[in-house]
């Protein structure tokens, strides 16, 4: 998959973005800091989530073309309770806060397409709570299935059963009819 043009452009305006390269299970964020960045993923896969106790849950992945952010952090400024970390050996760019709003303000164009990604954002984070308020382990895994069928190809069994809010097994089974 290429760079959506967004991007592309992006990254012409602002030719000091830093490419990172993260070592499997290599946290970018841990809790309680603040982070205003956005990463693009070259390559590999993330995933972010929170700790409940000594449990953790997966809040949402991404992989090859996909931004990572951690919105409450980017949008406020304050720390965040949510983590990221690389599944797997991932490659990142790093595009800061101030450069992604000077991007932004300098043409109505890109203003128009940033706000196309924060309306998907918020539709998928609606579609997560349609998740979590669904009762039945079989609907929550066809909902993912039919709306994130690439998930399953790049994201590990276990981490997808936690996010779906279910034992490894069960998902197994579920996979299986």
């Amino acid at each position: 998959m290429n760079r959506p043009d967004f991007v592309n452009q992006l990254l012409v305006f602002e030719p000091t973005a830093v490419q990172r390269i993260l070592k499997r299970n290599e946290y970018i964020r841990t809790k309680n800091n603040t982070d205003t960045n956005i990463y693009f993923i070259e390559s590999g896969s993330m995933r972010i989530f929170i700790e409940d106790g000594d449990a953790e849950q997966n809040i949402r992945f991404g992989y090859k073309g996909d931004l990572v952010v951690l919105m409450d952090s980017f949008l406020t400024g304050a720390s965040s309770s949510y983590r990221i970390q690389a599944l797997k050996k991932t490659s990142v760019t790093v595009i800061s806060k101030t450069a992604l709003q000077q991007f932004i303000a300098a043409v109505p164009e890109n203003r128009k397409t940033w706000q196309l990604l924060l309306e998907q954002l918020v539709l998928q984070l609606l579609e997560r709570e349609k998740d979590i308020l669904t009762g039945s382990p079989a609907e929550r895994y066809r909902r993912l299935l039919q709306r994130s069928p690439r998930l399953f190809q790049e994201i590990s069994n276990r981490h997808i059963a936690n996010y779906l809010r279910m034992s490894p097994e069960t998902l197994s089974r579920l996979k299986k009819h």
